[in-house]
């Protein structure tokens, strides 16, 4: 079937964009003949879009007359600061609109320091970044944190994360807009920059759908670092639930693991049992030396028989849990990412699922592991960024001071 007309009247120059971004329509025929628009009305609003400065045109493909102008979205035409914070250390980058990173940095920083200090560190990276990247700080149009603790999407603050002690409630995106000023020298007179926070699995997952999985409709990740939680994406879409809870697994009890506390307060939890952490106290009670997810990962690596005894085990502890997930979600797509995410907990997810799950719900299902590995944070970071500046209504709203 062919593209549905849009409502004339309603398609608005952010509709427009959305249009072209999404590939539906590249050449000025293509808007007339999928929103009913005039050929002057399409022209006015796509200058709009140009004045923006939005908007590239490239010459299409010949068939034989003079090729045809196609219109296309410019990923060049700003950046986005994007930082992924995890418990240890931190990843900032700047990326172009189409997720390319531009420049990047890491280094340790803990996050049991607390939103103040941690936060003013991550701005004070961004001078450095700015340079590396080559543009300037009028040329950035948001900020996107992605943090490993459940977040109230409508305000961007954590709420009772319990890998992340002092961050309850901090008012995290104002705290992150004013030190980017700060350390930037940027001018607030306009208004702060746009500042977007969401839970690293979500946005993890977001990254990965978008890059290689477009086509799938039901779409879950699985971090599996410190703690472990999951990313769904529905129909395109982060499903994040009421209030930024969806995809909490980490804190699913156990049946049979009343003995082993959580730092969210309850016994069992999959987290306490079958994470980086958990990992982590099981291979220090051996005598080796691991204290982190981290250095779990490094074992792996090389090859430790009780690491690898061990990650095979909570791969499977985490497959009781991933039955239920597919059974209810029925995605076509499981990953599991994170710094567990090698062959031997990859395997026991597999044994277990497999074993319990009906056979029609992983009948047509994939179990995958990360495709964007550690970068995945930064451009989901990033593309969060892009959909929510560059969505109709936000774009429209954008778009009036360039307006005639």
């Amino acid at each position: 079937m062919g593209d549905p007309m849009l409502t004339p009247i309603q398609t608005s120059a952010g509709e427009l964009l959305q249009l072209i971004r999404t590939g539906r329509a590249n050449t000025r025929a293509d808007l007339q003949r999928i929103t009913g628009l005039s050929r002057s009305t399409v022209g006015q609003r796509l200058d709009l879009l140009n004045r923006a400065g939005w908007l590239k045109h490239v010459a299409g493909a010949s068939t034989g007359g003079r090729p045809s102008q196609q219109i296309v979205f410019d990923p060049r035409h700003a950046s986005v600061i994007a930082v992924d914070l995890e418990t240890r250390y931190a990843r900032a980058a700047i990326l172009d609109l189409a997720g390319t990173i531009l420049a990047e940095s890491t280094g340790p920083l803990d996050i049991t320091e607390g939103p103040e200090t941690v936060l003013d560190l991550l701005a004070d990276w961004v001078p450095d970044l700015i340079t590396a990247a080559g543009v300037d700080a009028g040329h950035i149009c948001g900020i996107g944190l992605s943090v490993p603790g459940p977040v109230e999407w409508e305000t961007g603050r954590v709420i009772e994360p319990p890998i992340m002690p002092g961050w309850d409630r901090h008012p995290i995106r104002e705290r992150l807009q004013r030190a980017y000023a700060e350390h930037v020298g940027a001018s607030m007179e306009d208004g702060p920059i746009p500042v977007f926070v969401d839970n690293d699995a979500n946005l993890m997952a977001l990254a990965e759908h978008q890059a290689n999985h477009r086509d799938c409709s039901a779409f879950v990740l699985v971090k599996v670092s410190t703690g472990i939680g999951a990313g769904v994406v529905v129909n395109g879409e982060v499903y994040r639930g009421i209030d930024g809870g969806a995809g909490d697994i980490g804190h699913i009890r156990l049946h049979d693991r009343s003995d082993v506390l959580c730092l969210c307060g309850s016994h069992g939890c999959l987290g306490a049992v079958a994470s980086g952490r958990a990992l982590a106290h099981h291979l220090t009670d051996l005598g080796v030396d691991a204290a982190s997810a981290t250095d779990v990962k490094r074992l792996l690596s090389e090859g430790h028989p009780d690491a690898l005894r061990l990650a095979r085990e909570a791969g499977r502890r985490a497959g009781e849990v991933l039955v239920t997930v597919v059974s209810l979600l029925n995605p076509g797509v499981l990953m599991i990412a994170g710094e567990l995410s090698g062959a031997p907990f990859m395997t026991g997810v597999r044994e277990l699922l497999y074993q319990r799950a009906f056979p029609r719900a992983t009948a047509n299902l994939q179990v995958v592991t990360s495709r964007l590995g550690d970068h995945a944070g930064v451009i989901g970071a990033a593309g969060m960024v892009v959909e929510i500046l560059y969505s109709s209504h936000r774009a429209d709203d954008r778009l009036r001071r360039f307006a005639a």
